[in-house]
């Protein structure tokens, strides 16, 4: 279950989220608008679930988050996007 978080999480949207992966969490972070998409088996639907409620991709990030020992890990291909074209 993907679940998008405005404010801080509370426990039952943490156990949601792990439902599906049990010992990690995929999440996508619109660094922009400081939200996150939690949950589900890849970080594309969360990625999609930010899209969704108006994100925009440029500002999404992907990383795994175990909550069990606080650590992150930024693999994620949904991280992997050309840079803009700049004009000389």
């Amino acid at each position: 279950m993907v679940l998008i978080i405005k404010q801080r999480a509370i426990l039952e949207e943490f156990h949601q989220m792990l439902q599906t992966l049990k010992l990690y969490i995929k999440i996508a972070v619109d660094i922009e608008r400081g939200i996150l998409a939690g949950g589900g088996e890849k970080h594309a639907f969360c990625e999609a679930a930010l899209l969704e409620d108006g994100s925009r991709q440029r500002d999404i990030w992907g990383a795994d988050w175990t909550p069990f020992d606080q650590s992150i890990a930024y693999e994620s291909i949904i991280n992997i996007r050309p840079s803009p074209l700049v004009s000389s």
